[in-house]
């Protein structure tokens, strides 16, 4: 591990921030994105900047300029910010998506080769509708969460009829509202499936099989069989009993959602994270 690190806040034309190991550039970069929370990866990018690889995180929605949700974002955002890393002479780029930036991640690599790898944690294997408004301000009704080249993308809408069964008070898991939808609207996921198929890029995927926030696992599987049917393999991590967060060593256990049920443990979560790092660290430093 490398222990020194230098930090560098982004303003202008992003907002986000970059960690770089002190001892320069490796030659290898990683854009680390959040998934709907829209929050800069710091503690991340930080723990990639210490084992040597530089590593930059930014605001892709609700940000001066940006949709106010996660409602028709251009994808061009994405292969753009990869250009950060280009710039601080990265010669291998990867991209790290989480949960609904998996998605998005997962689209990029199959329209464009800005990037050599991708790494998606709980994955989706089908783009969604909108997750938040749009920039007229609403929310219904669904729109794409994505847009490329200026036109939204097929997507899969919810099923307005759902209702959670949880207890009163307590954390929601959303799981078999996605799966609901899947199912309703199963006319719908042929054009809105992500062709990772076409994707040039590495693929790393890692999934927790006690996801409660929707099947990841289901996904990840989809998408590997999409690749292998392709003759393009992608690397599978994934552990029956972790759920929707993926803790990779070095990082500290995130406090437990008052409004959402993640499902899984600390521990399986932290398991998870602890086997997918070693092919991480491997497909983001491949030459």
């Amino acid at each position: 591990m490398v222990a020194a690190i230098v930090e560098h806040e982004l303003t202008e034309p992003w907002e986000g921030f970059l960690a770089e190991p002190a001892a320069g550039s490796s030659g290898a970069g990683v854009l680390v994105l959040s998934g709907s929370s829209g929050r800069i990866e710091r503690e991340r990018c930080r723990l990639f900047a210490r084992a040597g690889v530089t590593a930059v995180s930014v605001r892709w929605f609700g940000g001066p300029g940006q949709m106010p949700g996660i409602c028709e974002v251009p994808l061009e955002t994405f292969v753009a910010a990869t250009g950060l890393l280009r710039e601080c002479g990265a010669r291998r780029v990867s991209i790290l998506g989480n949960s609904k930036s998996a998605e998005a991640v997962l689209l990029v690599s199959a329209l464009t080769d800005c990037a050599d790898a991708v790494i998606a944690l709980a994955p989706t294997s089908v783009t969604w509708a909108n997750v938040g408004p749009g920039g007229d301000g609403r929310h219904h009704p669904h729109g794409s969460s994505w847009t490329w080249q200026g036109q939204p993308l097929p997507f899969v809408p919810y099923d307005e009829s759902w209702t959670p069964t949880d207890q009163e008070g307590a954390p929601v898991s959303v799981r078999s509202w996605y799966e609901r939808s899947l199912a309703i609207h199963a006319d719908r996921l042929p054009a809105a499936a992500i062709p990772v198929e076409k994707a040039s890029a590495d693929l790393v995927l890692i999934a927790g099989g006690a996801d409660r926030m929707w099947p990841s696992l289901r996904f990840a599987r989809e998408l590997a069989a999409r690749r292998s049917a392709a003759g393009r393999e992608a690397v599978l991590i994934t552990r029956a009993d972790a759920g929707h967060r993926v803790v990779f060593p070095g990082e500290a256990v995130p406090s437990p959602s008052t409004k959402f049920d993640h499902g899984g443990t600390p521990e399986a979560n932290t398991a998870l994270g602890a086997a997918a790092w070693p092919y991480v660290m491997a497909t983001v430093r491949a030459t």
